[in-house]
């Protein structure tokens, strides 16, 4: 018995034992639900950590000349952790005044007493990640990491600096649609979506704690990994080509209150495309780029491509001279009728006046009547001009082109002779520039080159080389006779309000029916002009093309041409090696030297050897950085300038930025009036210069 009761006392007391742990362990569980449940929620996030991405610096783009078109600009924002281990009571109480004090002074947003105020009560509610101010510059938060308590860092001083990229484009509207954008949730367009990967870089990592509320603050200063950062896209865009391409497109939108056009300028030999601009109409009189229409729209050209049924008839044989029946500028193909813009004026014209008075009958009967039995041979041509393929750019978006075949269900009986003349076919502007380009370029096409480098660290990481799309379009012959038709256009044709007496240029006019909700209508054209420049040594092709001029005047010529014009305009008078030497120029024995000027030896010299004008360098044995120029009865005399470091200098017959060098390196406040080369200067030459006066220049 006692055995047995000895069992069952140690049963009842395992038995309660259990029970009271199990009771024990309810209201514990309870306890730490109900009651405490809070405070551990809190310690369970403040033991959370991860890693998380940090963002690479993205790559800038730049124009030809090293200017940005498109750079990241760190923005950074300051939060802090009022209860950060390291940051004790006493330096907090005895600082925190004048951590207010710097904050009303340089933000002066609030008063002193109402940041001390703020951050008081962040302490005293342990705000882990209070958010001090957003949008700061580099110099602003260097300057705050010198403050009380902030400068003590994140652990002492509860400092977190969290710094994020903007994308700024430094010349704003610029070439916007060219350069582009990547945007999360947006498809890429443009070089910031062509070249992302090149330009996003490789992201790093950094250990992050996530605190109460849910936020993520980092553990310390440092990456785990370092992100490394984007390369550089280095591209042909030249600014000021640009700039002038965007004005003078947008003014004629504006005149003809146009719903969009473009404009494209390409340097003959290589393909580099020095300026793309693309705008289209917002509202009245308000325009912006949009869309890419040089790259991705692919229409009707209109009379442009009568440059590709001129090479197609010239290789067949036919002459510049053959002649042709216009009819009064109107016939039949079948049930259709053919007019040109203006019949009623010619019965006879030759091949050469019929492209250079676009006539639309001259060169569409041409063609049918060499082509009809064999219209194949007359696609084989555009195959040939490289004008039936994509050319595969450096950016996305390309409009495909499309030319029919005879094989094709939509191929009619009068899909040749409107094809002839720029209907019931598709290119892009760009693909019409380059079969152009290929004209100046001695017959060579050449693929466009938005890019020529790609560099990091300025290291060269990819060369962008210039690509041939047809070794020639046609023979040297069909070449040389073609070249003399798109001079006619400017001399005697379509184009003549561009002749002009600097120098030559070739090209051919557009003026298309566009098809508005598949009907063609005389209400809305689309006006172009396309060619190149200097004529006799080609150099620069263009290409502008406008939809929709709406004001009564919407032929290429007076549309699109005085676009080109004025873009062409520019080119010449900023490019020296366009313009023939005073030798070749000159109409009398006797060459006038020109009036005195002063600069560096260099630049003088470089402008005379350019300008073909005879020139002596003073004495031999001279060492000279600064000259003046003599007039000698044959030749300029560069004679030296002294320039000493604490005297006023003599800048009379400086240009503005030579002047200005001097000066201002001298510690001068500089003011300028006029025009032109320095004339006059208020102090003295070599008089003692006193760092902040002020000097007065006058330019004529």
């Amino acid at each position: 018995m006692n055995v047995k009761r000895d069992i069952l006392w140690r049963v009842y007391v395992a038995f309660f034992a259990v029970a009271l742990f199990g009771v024990m362990v309810v209201v514990y569980a309870v306890r730490i639900q109900f009651v405490e449940g809070e405070h551990w929620r809190k310690m369970a996030e403040e033991l959370t950590t991860d890693y998380q991405t940090i963002e690479a610096v993205r790559g800038n783009i730049y124009a030809a000349d090293g200017s940005l078109l498109a750079t990241s600009v760190p923005i950074y924002e300051l939060r802090m952790d009022f209860k950060a281990g390291g940051l004790s009571d006493e330096v907090f109480n005895v600082e925190v005044d004048s951590l207010a004090y710097h904050f009303a002074q340089m933000f002066k947003d609030k008063s002193q007493a109402d940041y001390l105020r703020e951050f008081k009560e962040a302490r005293k509610k342990g705000s882990r990640y209070h958010l001090l101010k957003r949008k700061l510059s580099f110099s602003q938060v260097k300057e705050m990491r010198t403050w009380p308590i902030l400068r003590r860092g994140q652990h002492k001083g509860g400092l977190i600096i969290l710094e994020k990229d903007r994308r700024q484009k430094p010349f704003q509207l610029l070439a916007f649609r060219t350069i582009g954008y990547s945007q999360e949730g947006v498809a890429p367009v443009g070089l910031e979506g062509a070249y992302n990967t090149e330009l996003a870089g490789v992201s790093g990592k950094r250990l992050m704690q996530k605190v109460a509320g849910g936020v993520w603050i980092p553990v310390n200063a440092d990456n785990e990994i370092e992100p490394e950062n984007g390369k550089d896209v280095y591209t042909t865009i030249d600014v000021n080509l640009q700039d002038v391409a965007e004005n003078a497109l947008y003014e004629t939108l504006v005149k003809h209150d146009a719903l969009n056009g473009c404009a494209i300028l390409m340097e003959v030999e290589t393909g580099h495309i020095k300026a793309i601009a693309n705008l289209a109409r917002k509202s009245e009189g308000v325009y912006g780029e949009e869309y890419n229409f040089a790259v991705g729209e692919s229409e009707e050209p209109g009379s442009t491509i009568k440059l590709a049924s001129l090479i197609a008839l010239l290789e067949e044989g036919i002459s510049l001279e053959d002649s042709v029946d216009v009819e009064l500028g109107q016939t039949k193909f079948f049930d259709r009728t053919m007019k040109d813009s203006e019949p009623g004026h010619y019965q006879m014209l030759s091949l050469q006046q019929a492209f250079e008075k676009s006539s639309n009958v001259g060169i569409s009967k041409l063609v049918y009547k060499q082509f009809k039995e064999q219209p194949q041979k007359f696609i084989d041509y555009f195959s040939q001009m490289g004008l039936d393929k994509p050319l595969n750019l450096q950016i996305t978006g390309e409009g495909k082109p499309r030319i029919k075949n005879p094989k094709d269900n939509d191929w009619y009986g009068t899909t040749l002779p409107w094809m002839s003349i720029g209907y019931e076919t598709q290119f892009t502007p760009l693909k019409i520039l380059t079969l152009y380009n290929a004209i100046a370029n001695q017959g060579r096409m050449v693929k466009p080159i938005l890019v020529t480098e790609v560099r990091q660290t300025g290291k060269l990481v990819h060369k962008y080389e210039t690509e041939d799309i047809a070794k020639s379009v046609c023979s040297k012959e069909t070449l040389k006779k073609v070249r003399q038709a798109l001079e006619g256009v400017v001399q005697n044709g379509t184009a003549r309000n561009l002749k002009n007496d600097n120098y030559r240029i070739a090209g051919k006019t557009g003026t298309t029916q566009m098809a508005r909700g598949g009907k063609y209508t005389k209400s809305f054209y689309k006006s172009s002009f396309a060619g190149y420049f200097p004529a006799d040594n080609p150099k620069y092709a263009c290409i502008v093309s406008i939809n929709g001029a709406s004001k009564g005047i919407y032929y290429g010529s007076a549309v699109a041409g005085p676009v080109f014009l004025e873009i062409a305009n520019k080119v010449y008078a900023s490019s020296l090696h366009m313009h023939k030497d005073i030798s070749e120029t000159a109409h009398t024995p006797e060459i006038a030297t020109p009036r005195n000027f002063s600069g560096k030896l260099k630049d003088i010299r470089d402008v005379m050897n350019r300008l073909n004008i005879a020139h002596k360098v003073g004495e031999a044995n001279e060492e000279i950085e600064w000259t003046t120029t003599a007039r000698m009865e044959r030749n300029m005399r560069l004679e030296q300038r002294k320039i000493i470091q604490n005297l006023v200098p003599n800048v009379s017959g400086m240009s503005l930025q030579d002047a200005l060098f001097l000066l201002e390196n001298r510690g001068l406040k500089v003011v300028v009036s006029g025009k032109g080369n320095v004339y006059r200067q208020s102090m003295n030459p070599g008089t003692a210069v006193y760092k902040g006066a002020t000097i007065v220049i006058e330019l004529r």
